[in-house]
C-alpha cells in the first residue's frame, strides 16, 4: 500500500487494522440480521419481517484507503448474502488485487466476488448502468457521485454515496491548546491531507488566534517529508502529478483572493523527493468564509485558518459549506461542547479530537452534498445491503380481508 499510494507505514498499518476490525465486526453482525415480529390485527394470523439479499453489489472505491474502504463495503455486502463486483481505484490496483486474493485464500467462493480493473469511464459507469447489477456503493468525489446517481436512476437502482468534505476544527479559548495542536496537525497533514475527513479548515477564536497560529506554524515546519517506507517519515507524497498540480493551483487561488501564506505553498524537491509528488504542509491565515479555499475540497496538505469572535460565529462558519462530513471542537466547556454537538451540520462530530479517526463499529457518512443519506460502518450499512420482506401467515383456515374485516 505504501509503495503504491505513498502513505507512511504507520498509516498503512492502521488501514490494514481497520480492515481487520471491520471483518470481526461483520462476523458478529452476521448473527444480528434481525427482522421483526408483531401481533396481527386479525385472529389466527402471524406477522413478521425478514432480511433478504438484494443481488449483485457494484463496489467502487477510492485510492486513499485502498484496503479499509473496500472492507467497509464488501464485508457487509457478502454477510447480507449478495455477490460483489469490485472496481478499485486505478491508482491502487495492487492492494485491491492482494485483498481479493486473501479473500479467496480464506475460502470465499470465486463466483461470489469479481475484481475488475479500469477507469471510471471504461469500467465504473458500465458497472453502474449494467442491468444485472442491483445496487452501487461508491466513495469518491461529489461530482462523480451525482453522475452515478443520474445513471443509476434509470433503473431505480439502490445507491450509497460517500462523497467530499470540507471539514473544520474549532478551537475555543478554554481548550487544551497543545492537544488541539496535535489534533490539527494530524487531521490536516496525516495522509498528506488526502482524506475525505481531513481537517482543511481551522476556526480559531480571536482570543487565542495569534498564539495558536504561531504554535501551528512552528510544528508544521518541522514535519518530515519523505519516503513512506522510512519509519521517521511523517508526510508522504501526493497520489500523482495531477494532484500536485491541483494543490498548487489552490495555493495560487488563495493568494489571489488575499489570504496570507504563512508556510509551505510549494512542491518539496529536496533530495530524493524531487522525483516524487511531494508538497510542503501549507497554512494560510486571513481566510474569509466565502473564499474558495474555505469552500472547495483541495485533497492535499493545505489548511485554511479563519478567525471568529465567539462559538456561535464559529458554528456558522463551520456550517457555511455545501459539505457536511466531519467536524471537531476543542473546548473544556461542557455547555459549549453540547451546543456544538447539536448545531453543527455534519455526519460526524468530535469533541477534543481531530476530524479523522472513525471507528469500524459506528456509522460513517455525512449530510448535504457529502452523501445521499446512507451510512457506512456500524449497523446501518447492513440495512443498505439487504432488503426487508414482510411475511404474513394466516392459519385461521378462512379468508380474512384485513381492514375490511376489522372495521371499528
Amino acid at each position: 500500500m505504501t509503495r503504491e499510494m505513498g502513505k507512511v507505514l504507520l498509516e498503512t498499518r492502521g488501514d490494514v487494522q481497520e480492515g481487520i476490525d471491520t471483518a470481526y465486526y461483520a462476523a458478529t453482525e452476521g448473527r444480528r440480521l434481525f427482522g421483526h415480529t408483531a401481533p396481527s390485527e386479525l385472529p389466527n394470523k402471524f406477522c413478521m419481517s425478514v432480511r433478504t439479499p438484494i443481488g449483485v453489489a457494484g463496489i467502487i472505491t477510492p485510492w486513499n484507503f485502498p484496503l479499509a474502504i473496500p472492507t467497509w463495503k464488501i464485508f457487509p455486502a457478502l454477510v447480507c448474502g449478495n455477490t460483489v463486483v469490485f472496481k478499485p481505484a486505478s491508482d491502487t490496483p495492487a492492494t485491491a488485487t492482494r485483498f481479493v486474493e486473501i479473500l479467496l485464500e480464506a475460502g470465499l467462493p470465486p463466483t461470489v466476488i469479481q475484481l475488475v480493473h479500469g477507469s471510471g469511464s471504461t469500467v465504473g459507469m458500465p458497472l453502474v448502468e449494467h442491468d444485472e447489477v442491483n445496487l452501487i456503493s461508491f466513495t469518491g468525489s461529489t461530482n462523480v457521485g451525482k453522475q452515478i446517481t443520474a445513471a443509476a436512476a434509470k433503473n431505480l437502482k439502490r445507491v450509497s454515496l460517500e462523497l467530499g468534505g470540507k471539514n473544520a476544527q474549532i478551537v475555543m479559548p478554554d481548550a487544551d491548546l497543545d492537544l488541539a495542536l496535535n489534533g490539527v496537525l494530524w487531521g490536516a497533514f496525516g495522509t498528506t491531507g488526502q482524506r475525505c475527513t481531513a481537517t482543511s479548515r481551522l476556526i480559531l477564536h480571536e482570543a487565542i488566534h495569534d498564539k495558536f497560529l504561531s504554535m501551528l506554524i512552528k510544528r508544521a515546519e518541522k514535519l518530515r517529508l519523505g519516503n513512506g517506507l522510512e519509519t521517521d517519515t511523517e508526510v508522504g507524497p501526493l497520489i500523482n502529478p495531477q494532484q500536485k498540480e491541483t494543490v498548487a493551483s489552490y495555493v495560487k487561488i488563495a493568494r489571489d483572493e488575499g489570504a496570507k501564506l504563512e508556510t509551505g505553498g510549494e512542491a518539496y524537491t529536496h533530495g530524493e523527493c524531487r522525483k516524487g509528488n511531494f508538497f510542503l504542509p501549507t497554512i494560510f491565515s486571513g481566510v474569509e468564509p466565502e473564499m474558495r479555499l474555505a469552500q472547495e475540497e483541495v485533497f492535499g496538505p493545505v489548511l485554511a485558518v479563519l478567525k471568529v469572535r465567539d462559538l456561535q460565529e464559529a458554528i456558522r462558519v463551520l456550517n457555511n459549506t455545501k459539505y457536511g462530513l466531519s467536524s471537531s471542537i476543542y473546548t473544556r466547556d461542557v455547555n459549549g461542547a453540547f451546543t456544538a454537538m447539536r448545531d453543527i451540520e455534519a455526519g460526524i462530530t468530535y469533541v477534543n479530537g481531530p476530524t479523522i479517526g472513525a471507528e469500524a463499529h459506528m456509522p460513517f457518512g455525512g449530510v448535504k452534498e457529502t452523501g445521499n443519506g446512507h451510512r457506512e460502518g456500524g449497523w446501518p450499512v447492513y440495512e443498505f445491503f439487504s432488503e426487508t420482506k414482510t411475511i404474513y401467515v394466516d392459519f385461521s383456515g378462512k379468508l380474512q380481508r384485513a381492514q375490511i374485516d376489522n372495521q371499528q
